[in-house]
């Protein structure tokens, strides 16, 4: 059930830090988005056209500079061909995929420069072919400095440590454990602890391909 629901203005980015016992370990994006683009044979400036970004955000992911927000990294994405899951996943597998409570080690850290960051835990990076992405999410408060993203899609949040707040067009939403919402990812948004402590929640992403 949401606590409370107010009226703001615009903003957003997104936000994280550490996940409870569960040690990160980063997936290096970057390596992945250039191997995908020389695939292609995409130089970076027609991979950012293709994306609608600026060649320079293509460049500092390259070179590991910076993490991108998710709404410009599902664009990319679109734009090389592949799924999201494409840049997280290590394997993939036929069948279902467990996870088991100490396995979820490998952290993917979203948004942008001078904000705080999202760190996703992917639960199924070996399913392949999968149309859902289920992360474990661990976010920290934000100091009020961050912008609102959107792209195509919808996500499923469930809060299950902490207060999390998501602004959602000129809404503010603020959700307690046991919490979750559901809504459509068009809509320009932003997801960050509430509060002075950091939150812990179970997301599930549906971008279209």
């Amino acid at each position: 059930m949401m606590r409370g629901v107010a009226r703001r203005g615009a903003r957003d980015v997104v936000k994280g830090e550490g996940a409870g016992h569960i040690m990160a370990e980063t997936v290096n994006v970057g390596d992945k988005i250039r191997t995908l683009r020389e695939q292609l044979e995409l130089s970076q400036a027609e991979l950012a056209e293709r994306a609608g970004c600026e060649v320079v955000l293509i460049e500092q992911l390259e070179a590991g500079q910076t993490a991108a927000g998710l709404a410009p990294l599902i664009k990319i994405t679109r734009a090389l061909g592949c799924r999201l899951g494409t840049l997280l996943d290590d394997d993939t597998r036929v069948g279902p995929v467990l996870t088991r409570a100490d396995e979820a080690t490998a952290a993917t850290r979203f948004g942008t420069a001078g904000a705080p960051q999202l760190d996703f835990f992917a639960l199924a990076a070996d399913k392949s072919a999968r149309h859902m992405e289920p992360f474990l999410i661990t976010a920290e408060p934000t100091d009020g400095d961050y912008e609102l993203s959107s792209h195509e899609g919808e996500e499923f949040i469930y809060v299950l440590e902490g207060v999390l707040e998501i602004v959602y067009g000129t809404d503010a939403i603020v959700l307690e454990a046991g919490d979750s919402i559901y809504y459509d990812s068009i809509v320009p948004h932003h997801v960050h602890a509430a509060g002075d402590a950091t939150a812990k929640f179970l997301a599930v992403v549906y971008a279209p391909f």
